[in-house]
């Protein structure tokens, strides 16, 4: 009885098992991509920033 279970269970992790895969079909494609929305996501950012600055620098010219 606790071996046909211990083997269920075997079967069914090794069946989970070779049916997924977490690999990438291209690796250096899918890291291309990150680097394009990092990129992106840096030049999107870009006016939030300068703004930013400006209030700063406003901030401190008024309490000067």
């Amino acid at each position: 009885m606790k071996f046909s279970k211990v083997f269920f269970f075997f079967f069914a992790f090794v069946m989970a098992m070779s049916t997924t895969s977490a690999r990438p079909e291209n690796f250096f494609k899918e890291l291309e991509r990150a680097g394009q929305r990092v990129r992106d996501a840096i030049i999107n950012a870009k006016p939030a920033v300068d703004t930013i600055a400006d209030a700063q620098k406003v901030w401190k010219d008024f309490q000067s």
